[in-house]
């Protein structure tokens, strides 16, 4: 179109109009016009690319040693491997001759993620869609801790970190975060408002051999569990906390994954992990390249395989990640 035109358009309707181009297409003019870069925090435009027909995919997001500041993306809505993977490079501080810092990716909330600068004292929020980042420095040097939470809210994030023996992140739930404790097994959670510490007054089940917690982000919370004894699982459960605050079954794990299950981690379950993805509870473990996952509201369980450009002789060190890309989550 001519220039001439566009330029006597009025305000709101190139507004409305850039509206209707994908977003990636629209990043990729944010250096083309100051304007529309602003137009990313205008609440009108925001408004227009949050409607239900937002075009993005939700996607497991994988993080490993053999992909260095690379991160493979599974579609879970399509079920397929995306060909491109997620870059950190590009959003990481000046190292000068050292090259790049190394980082650990920790966790991920809402289309955030939160990584561990260890060579900087200092931990990475970034936003891959959006491509912005923030470095939060740690509070005090040296500072170390066992297990961090990371909460995205729609105007900012809390970042919750304990020093103490936990190893499972903290899971949100009814304005509290939640946590299980090692053996004899229980439940504390940490309210975010009060500040306080409190223990969930419910009877777990019986025989549990590991318990880990998911949210739905919403209204549910969920418990999964390995039953049997002297530390071997027989089986693998989901429940739910019900009204009365006490655990209803769910689903129960089919024999023969349970048996797959179990015999990738060597009945060690501390290298067992758990988190919400769009509708699937998703079981992982860091020695082993594919996702058990259940599809809660069809009761269904699943194995995601392993990534196919995953080396032929992999190791350890798989961490998986939910990731739904949100445009406008702030940094």
């Amino acid at each position: 179109m001519d220039p001439a035109i566009w330029s006597r358009l009025p305000e709101e309707l190139l507004e409305h109009v850039l509206s209707f181009l994908p977003v990636r297409t629209f990043l990729n003019l944010r250096s083309t016009c100051k304007h529309f870069k602003s137009l990313l925090f205008s609440p009108s435009f925001m408004s227009k690319h949050t409607t239900p027909g937002f075009p993005f995919s939700s996607f497991l997001l994988l993080s490993h040693p053999q992909f260095y500041q690379q991160f493979p993306l599974y579609d879970s809505i399509s079920g397929s491997w995306r060909h491109l993977a997620l870059s950190l490079s590009v959003l990481l501080p000046v190292a000068g001759s050292n090259g790049s810092p190394t980082c650990t990716l920790l966790s991920s909330s809402n289309g955030l993620f939160c990584f561990s600068l260890p060579s900087s004292y200092s931990l990475l929020v970034c936003n891959f869609l959006a491509k912005s980042s923030r470095i939060v420095e740690f509070p005090s040097y040296p500072f170390s801790f066992d297990s961090l939470t990371f909460v995205s809210r729609p105007f900012g994030y809390k970042i919750f970190v304990l020093c103490d023996d936990y190893r499972q992140e903290g899971v949100l739930f009814d304005g509290s975060l939640y946590f299980t404790t090692s053996e004899p097994f229980s439940i504390a959670c940490f309210d975010l408002e009060s500040g306080r510490w409190e223990r969930l007054d419910s009877e777990l089940p019986g025989d549990l051999t590991f318990v880990r917690l998911v949210s739905d982000g919403e209204n549910k919370l969920y418990l999964i569990g390995g039953v049997g004894r002297n530390g071997i699982s027989r089986g693998v459960k989901l429940w739910e906390l019900g009204d009365g605050r006490n655990w209803i079954e769910v689903e129960s794990l089919p024999e023969m994954m349970c048996k797959k299950f179990v015999s990738v981690c060597y009945h060690n379950y501390e290298r067992v992990y758990c988190f919400w993805h769009q509708g699937m509870v998703c079981i992982c473990c860091y020695t082993w390249p594919e996702i058990l996952y259940c599809k809660v509201s069809r009761r269904t369980w699943h194995w995601l395989p392993k990534c196919p450009s995953l080396p032929e002789k992999w190791s350890c060190g798989f961490r998986w990640f939910s990731f739904v890309p949100d445009l406008y989550a702030a940094v």
